[in-house]
């Protein structure tokens, strides 16, 4: 083949990937809503540790999974998370648990080191995903310990949400979810008995 024919299948390439550059949908980043009450400053509440906190492996991605049906998942082609989405969950969960239990002696783990907690949580997500035609879903299964790390209450849940089917509307729908489960974390801690939960010990888990 000549320089010419050379030049020109080139440029034809060149002209070909611009034009799939330009026809990509620009990125949309989001986040999970935070807490819609305002965190409480006292420190007279239970002190509680939150994890460890593990997500299911299909959530542990920069893109939002849009779910089409109980088989199928696909990558959005525009919507990200802007940052960790574990992090996110953990401090929604936080300030949810702040405002149910008017406590601001919580730490999520493994921030512990130090930490006199009365009660822990571990806690593992296995779904948090919706899709355009699909509701937001939230499964869960979570332990709740005592401060001798005797487990006193443990719970699977399936918690859902309708939307407007946009990707705003889908993961305002999954921020309200996380709410409902640190609220009903809050209750489970709240059951403790007093004598259980009044003697706090240093975690080292």
């Amino acid at each position: 083949m000549s320089q010419r024919l050379l030049h020109v299948a080139f440029l034809h390439v060149a002209f070909l990937l611009l034009g799939a550059c330009s026809s990509a949908p620009p990125q949309q980043f989001y986040q999970l809503p935070g807490s819609a009450t305002p965190p409480t400053q006292s420190t007279n509440g239970p002190a509680v540790l939150l994890g460890p906190l593990q997500l299911a492996d299909y959530l542990q991605r920069e893109s939002l999974i849009q779910r089409h049906s109980a088989q199928r998942l696909d990558i959005s082609a525009s919507g990200r998370w802007a940052g960790s989405l574990q992090n996110d969950i953990g401090q929604l969960l936080l300030a949810t648990l702040a405002s149910d239990l008017h406590s601001s002696r919580l730490a999520l783990y493994p921030d512990r080191i130090g930490f006199p907690a009365q009660a822990q949580i571990i806690l593992h997500i296995s779904r948090l995903d919706s899709g355009p035609q699909q509701p937001a879903v939230l499964e869960a299964r979570w332990r709740l310990l005592d401060a001798r790390g005797e487990q006193r209450a443990s719970d699977l849940l399936h918690l859902q949400q309708a939307h407007d089917g946009s990707l705003e509307g889908q993961v305002a729908a999954q921020g309200h979810l996380v709410e409902q489960l640190g609220q009903q974390l809050a209750r489970a801690v709240r059951a403790l008995p007093a004598a259980v939960a009044g003697n706090p010990a240093t975690t080292g888990r």
